[in-house]
């Protein structure tokens, strides 16, 4: 009876590792087909050449904060995936008997803009493994975090943070209020729902959220926290 086990056990492991050998592989291979039409450099440049890009310099530090802190708290820390998050979305997802979260990191999350598509698919997030490892070994942490902030949507059209913060408060990037840069920060994640030219209910609960994320990772208080949100925008 053992032996019958340990032979399905066998069976189900090589079946299993078969399995994810062709995903990796199909993976690979999309990343390598991304990078041969375009390399790196030059889609980095491309990004960079747009009308409207905004440098990390030009943006308060509370906007990246709340970015940071609603997208990817240890971004500093990892170098382009985030295990804790990976396994978290694992969890998640299987709870959940669906692909229901995907635990990517600002740096995957810019590989995916920058070359991907949206798609919930594992070949693509394998692709988009592979990517991020490589604009890690290319680029600082501010630029990755520059590049991914101006390849993102903000909904109503808008790409970049100066053409969302223009068009939804009518500001440049640094005249944002604290409350505004919470907001903004929110919007990508649901651009459709969560702008709030189209729900500012929704809206405002998103920047709650972003906020309560900001004083778990310790760059707000609560009681800074409850200011700013009492701030009329």
């Amino acid at each position: 009876m053992a032996k019958k086990i340990l032979k399905i056990f066998i069976i189900l492991f090589l079946i299993v590792l078969s399995i994810s050998l062709i995903f990796l592989g199909n993976g690979y291979k999309m990343y390598k087909d991304a990078i041969t039409i375009k390399p790196l450099a030059e889609k980095v440049e491309e990004i960079k050449s747009k009308n409207n890009y905004t440098t990390i310099e030009e943006l308060p530090q509370m906007y990246i904060n709340a970015v940071i802190s609603v997208e990817d708290h240890r971004f500093y820390k990892h170098n382009g995936i985030d295990i804790i998050a990976i396994g978290r979305a694992a969890l998640n997802d299987i709870k959940a008997m669906s692909f229901v979260e995907g635990g990517s990191t600002i740096t995957q999350q810019l590989a995916k803009n920058m070359y991907l598509t949206q798609e919930k698919k594992i070949t693509r997030k394998i692709a988009e493994v592979f990517l991020a490892f490589d604009i890690e070994d290319e680029y600082e942490k501010d630029e990755i975090l520059e590049l991914y902030l101006n390849t993102s949507y903000f909904g109503d059209g808008y790409y970049t943070v100066k053409e969302a913060s223009r068009g939804y408060f009518g500001k440049e990037p640094m005249e944002m209020s604290d409350a505004e840069c919470i907001m903004l920060a929110g919007i990508p994640n649901a651009p459709s729902v969560y702008a709030p030219t189209v729900n500012p209910e929704l809206a405002q609960q998103r920047q709650k959220q972003v906020a309560i994320k900001m004083i778990k990772n310790g760059f707000l208080t609560e009681e800074e926290a409850e200011n700013i949100l009492n701030t009329e925008i």
